[in-house]
């Protein structure tokens, strides 16, 4: 029970962090979660869950490692092959090298073995993190898919060079030879092995679809095993069981681009619950590396061997160090002209700088600390084991800090903070709200709905229109532009009365008032004082009528041929509108597209008007749906603009500004139909 309750806990921390992220954008989820994580520990709750590096590796980095290898774009992982070999490899056992010197000469209690092991679960990147904190910035493509074939690659290479280093700290035996054939033989015996693994299964899963079970959970359940059953073999046979997922990935991408046959279910299904699966996985490996920073802190702050300030300046040195050598390891091959800087053209300072800054360690760091072993092959203890992991999570939570302070500002461009821009921003930002509240009407529309949704998409492309002329120098020219399209439309309704008069189909009364109708529309569009008298002069006629109609005594016969007689008015005047639209689709076109659509929706809210004065049924119902539409525009409106926030697309005083404009439009929305309602 106290394990369910646990499990429990994790998991709404996770929701938490998402929740405050919702506010905290600026502060990546990955930090977020480490703090609650840290919270939770430091409550005396008696929580303690202790790092198990063997599970910890097959339960979230395998399935992490595998989803990321089957959504890794194949196509930038061979392009940049040799940059990221140069980053993956290279960069890793110069790191190992260099830095653990470093940690020999800062730390002389560490012995050198032991250093180079440090150094070692120090080199790899952390992809998850990077994507992470990469989210609301700006990162050129090029460069972000090599940062996650370094994610991918590098795990690998430093965790063997890390076991090796291990392995000498513990033997006091080292062999370069054979430290470098089996460095070979476990990272191609992993990439082979998942490859040929992931192929078997494929087939497994082909031969149960020959067999006619197509059922969804079976081969969800394959799947969902796949990288925890790869991983387990692969790393019982002492191979890379990292790089092992990271294949078995990339050949279920292969497979999947080739063959369309699964069914789109299996495809929904399969979609969904990685996307839960991931979300989860990824919250826990930080909330997780959370709760073990109190307990590894607690161990050199209380021992009375270790200065407090010292073991704080030992973590920023190296991680100074860490980022200084990626730096000059990158500006080398840069100024050399080495395959790096062949691969990825037009590299400026900054986008080293970039590259640099992202170079975050993470979960896999951690865990790979927790491995080293509490004795040597003597018996003795293993030298300063708590401190090199409380270094480990020191440099973890620093390069994290760091990469979210200076990445958004070395990825902000020059113009960023200019007022051209920030207008730009927020003119770009409330087309996609605009946007969003249509297509989330338009996926909620129906027949049951229908002129009520079409009514609401009418006033959005109204209020899209306007925009467009807003921003446009040739305002002028638009309202000519629409004010011809309007009159078009009209000639097109003239046009199917005539039809019907030459054909005698309406009697005289009808052609005529549908001819001062028209007439009517056509002042509206060229001269709007003369139809603003004429409108209001029509309204004292018709008040005067129905006064006197008032005194005049009631004929049901009458009445009856007045209600029949506004019926087929009606029905002329919505087929007035659809010939109007039919002509408006015609002549339609991409240029054109924003005038033509707000006028068709005026129509096709013309025509629901008509229809329900025919039927003359009570329009509460409707105003109720067009009520509960309107409000789930209001909340995709709100839902984009969020979003936008979150991803860095506009800043703090625009989200303001477009949640206030759409809290007016909604409060004024709610007035206007509380009006009409009563």
């Amino acid at each position: 029970m106290e394990f369910f309750l646990l499990i429990l806990l994790l998991l709404s921390i996770i929701g938490l962090s998402s929740f405050i992220n919702h506010f905290l954008p600026y502060i990546p989820v990955p930090l977020i979660q480490i703090a609650l994580g840290v919270l939770l520990a430091s409550l005396p709750l008696g929580i303690h869950i202790p790092m198990e590096p063997e599970l910890f590796f097959v339960l979230f980095i395998a399935p992490l490692l595998f989803h990321d290898g089957k959504h890794v774009s194949r196509q930038a992982l061979w392009k940049l092959r040799k940059p990221i070999l140069l980053l993956a490899l290279g960069l890793v056992f110069v790191t190992v090298f260099a830095i653990g010197y470093l940690i020999y000469w800062l730390i002389p209690t560490i012995p050198l073995p032991a250093a180079f092991a440090l150094a070692a679960i120090l080199s790899p990147t952390d992809v998850v993190a990077v994507g992470a904190i990469s989210s609301r910035v700006k990162i050129p493509k090029p460069i972000m898919h090599l940062l996650e074939g370094e994610g991918l690659m590098n795990d690998a290479s430093g965790l063997v060079a890390f076991k090796f280093a291990v392995a000498a700290t513990v033997t006091g035996v080292f062999s370069f030879a054979e430290a470098s054939w089996s460095f070979l033989v476990i990272a191609i015996g992993g990439l082979a092995g998942g490859a040929a693994l992931a192929v078997l299964i494929i087939r497994l899963k082909m031969f149960i679809r020959r067999l006619g079970m197509e059922d969804v959970m079976i081969h969800m359940l394959i799947q969902l095993l796949t990288p925890f059953v790869i991983f387990y073999i692969i790393e019982h046979f002492h191979l890379s069981g990292i790089l092992s997922v990271v294949a078995a990935g990339i050949v279920h991408t292969i497979y999947r681009d080739r063959d369309q046959s699964p069914a789109m279910q299996l495809q929904v299904v399969s979609q969904s619950t990685w996307t839960v699966l991931i979300y989860i996985l990824n919250g826990l490996v930080f909330v997780l590396l959370g709760l073990q920073i109190p307990s590894v802190m607690n161990e050199i702050f209380k021992n009375p061997l270790f200065n407090n300030w010292e073991v704080s300046k030992y973590i920023l040195i190296i991680t100074a160090a860490l980022l200084l050598l990626r730096f000059l390891w990158i500006c080398g091959a840069w100024l050399l002209g080495l395959p790096l800087i062949k691969q990825l053209t037009n590299l400026s300072i900054k986008d080293v700088g970039i590259i640099t800054i992202s170079g975050v360690r993470g979960a896999v760091t951690l865990a790979g600390a927790f491995t080293i072993p509490y004795v040597l092959a003597d018996g003795s203890p293993f030298p300063d084991r708590a401190l090199i992991i409380f270094i480990a999570a020191g440099v973890i939570l620093v390069t994290l800090v760091a990469a979210s302070i200076f990445l958004p500002i070395l990825a902000r461009t020059e113009k960023e903070n200019t007022e051209e821009l920030r207008k730009e921003m927020e003119r770009s930002a409330l087309f996609q709200t605009i946007d969003a509240a249509i297509r989330s009407i338009r996926e909620l529309m129906n027949d049951d709905n229908h002129e009520a949704a079409v009514s609401v998409i009418t006033t959005y492309n109204q209020i899209r229109n306007r925009l467009i002329n807003a921003g446009n120098e040739n305002t002028e020219q638009l309202k000519l532009a629409e004010t011809e399209i309007r009159m078009k439309a009209l000639d097109a309704e003239a046009e199917y009365v005539e039809k019907l008069k030459k054909a005698e189909k309406v009697d005289r009364e009808t052609i005529y008032l549908t001819e001062e109708h028209i007439h009517r529309m056509r002042l509206a569009v060229t001269n709007r004082m003369q139809y603003r008298r004429l409108f209001f002069w029509s309204l004292i006629k018709r008040g005067v009528h129905k006064l006197v109609q008032s005194f005049v005594p009631k004929n049901q016969e009458r009445l009856n041929n007045r209600h029949e007689k506004a019926k087929k008015l009606i029905k002329l005047k919505v087929n007035m509108a659809r010939a109007a639209i039919h002509f408006l689709k015609e002549h339609m076109t991409l240029e054109n597209e924003h005038l033509y659509l707000v006028i068709m929706g005026e129509y096709n809210e013309m025509i629901m008007k008509f229809k329900l004065a025919k039927k003359g049924s009570d329009s509460s119902q409707y105003i109720e749906i067009q009520r509960e539409l309107r409000a789930k525009a209001f909340q995709a409106e709100r839902d984009e603009i969020q979003n936008l926030y979150e991803e860095g697309e506009v800043t703090i005083d625009i989200i303001r500004k477009i949640r206030k404009q759409i809290n007016i439009r909604e409060a004024y929305w709610m007035e206007e139909k509380s009006v009409h309602a009563h």
